[in-house]
């Protein structure tokens, strides 16, 4: 199969199901790093890029995980009856480690490994002064320390994506800093500088 659900048709569906500008914020964010990885790996950016745009999309209507119809479970509801290539699906279902399903493909494994890390690092360009700009993998091993700077990001889950996706630690933050950094005004990560 090939994918189904065109990046405009993704965006109109994530813009109706989510109010919130910051989980758009993030949504977009995991699509800039999976679109980045894809290239890397020579993969299909567009099948990569949806994946990682709807990932969230049901997490503001239907939060509740533990239900029949809570995230992510809604979003893959709502592919599949579009008809889109179970690679997509699949990949959303194995974000979410509660659902029990391994992540076995490059896509899953990067999937997983932007997730967490993309809103860490949105948290750390906020509060420096020149945003993105200049953010090293030095500063977010720091803050990754602080257990109360952005408390919801899941320390675990940023390590070990990195190691699933077969990457040094490092080279992961600088790589999804550096895809992030090109949409810094989009993004609105280019610090006081952009403010003023």
């Amino acid at each position: 199969m090939a994918l189904q659900t065109s990046r405009d048709e993704a965006w109109a569906l994530l813009t109706e199901w989510v109010q919130s500008p910051s989980l758009r914020r993030h949504c977009r964010c995991v699509e800039i790093s999976m679109r980045a990885y894809a290239r890397q790996f020579g993969e299909d950016e567009e099948l990569w890029g949806v994946a990682g745009l709807l990932h969230d999309a049901d997490y503001e209507r239907h939060p509740d995980m533990d239900a029949d119809d809570g995230h992510p479970r809604t979003i893959m509801a709502e592919l599949e009856r579009r008809g889109e290539d179970p690679i997509v699906v699949r990949a959303i279902a194995s974000h979410a480690d509660f659902l029990g399903v391994p992540r076995e493909s490059r896509m899953e494994h990067a999937l997983f490994s932007v997730d967490e890390l993309s809103g860490f690092v949105v948290a750390c360009a906020a509060v420096r002064p020149e945003g993105i700009h200049g953010l090293t993998p030095k500063s977010v091993k720091k803050k990754l320390k602080q257990p109360s700077f952005a408390a919801a990001v899941n320390r675990e889950d940023v390590r070990s994506g990195a190691e699933e996706l077969g990457v040094d630690f490092d080279e992961h933050v600088r790589f999804v800093v550096a895809a992030l950094e090109e949409h810094a005004a989009e993004l609105q990560l280019d610090g006081e500088a952009a403010a003023a």
